[in-house]
């Protein structure tokens, strides 16, 4: 069984059939790219696999259970995390409070003890840190845990917000154009960012991205959209050959 099963999955807005019987199957521990033209459908899957968009037809299925339909906190709880094209930080928090956010489903202690900050309100509250400077240290942003998140360079967010939702302990990351506004160095810094995530911790990862250089660098496996419709699906150096692909892209 694939960690995550989509089956015929559909969605109207209005008279307007934005995705269109899509189906995907993605192996744990495999590093997946959804891509295609503007307008293509790529975030809409984005918002029907995290419960923002309830679907008009399908099913959903993340590690053998079905999640079609479920609230967003459910669908994370249940184990879905994932990033945004426009980044999405507490601006005003610091780079570990950030962090620290994305543990909270995972860590509790009584409103009393929080109130009072008790023996174990404090044991907690450690813990939590610990936890938040490992994830940070992974990113190579420990020395930055006190800074503004707003403050810190673009593709620093960036990863920023990889971490906060990796805090969350997934079994699937969703990362919607991780590099978008990324100038080429920092893509490749990214590009090892990401590997080293499904290496470390044996992480399965779907990505939309118009970069096709960090696609064809770092995906096993492809789908592409073209105006809600599957065009084609499978390893990426033949999907990114494929004539019908190209011409989508670029045109006769």
């Amino acid at each position: 069984m694939a960690l995550l099963e989509v089956r015929n999955l559909s969605i109207n807005f209005g008279g307007l059939r934005a995705v269109d019987e899509f189906n995907l199957d993605i192996e744990k521990g495999e590093l997946y790219g959804l891509i295609g033209p503007n307008g293509a459908g790529k975030t809409t899957v984005f918002n029907l696999l995290t419960g923002v968009y309830k679907p008009t037809e399908g099913i959903i299925t993340l590690d053998g259970k079905d999640i079609t339909g479920h609230r967003t906190e459910e669908i994370n709880k249940a184990g879905i995390a994932r990033t945004f094209q426009n980044i999405r930080l507490f601006r005003l928090q610091s780079v570990i409070d950030n962090v620290k956010i994305g543990l909270q489903n995972q860590y509790h202690y009584s409103t009393i003890s929080g109130i009072l900050h008790t023996p174990d309100y404090r044991k907690v509250e450690k813990e939590i840190d610990e936890r938040a400077m490992e994830l940070l240290k992974v990113f190579g942003m420990d020395g930055q845990r006190d800074y503004l998140s707003s403050n810190l360079p673009y593709g620093a967010q960036r990863k920023l917000e990889i971490a906060r939702a990796m805090a969350t302990n997934p079994k699937l990351l969703l990362l919607d154009e991780p590099a978008a506004g990324m100038n080429p160095n920092e893509t490749a810094e990214l590009m090892e960012t990401i590997q080293l995530i499904r290496d470390k911790f044996d992480m399965t990862i779907l990505l939309i991205e118009h970069d096709m250089k960090l696609v064809g660098g770092i995906c096993e496996k492809l789908t592409v959209l073209n105006f809600g419709r599957i065009l084609t699906q499978g390893d990426t150096k033949t999907v990114l050959s494929d004539p019908e692909v190209i011409k989508a892209y670029i045109g006769e």
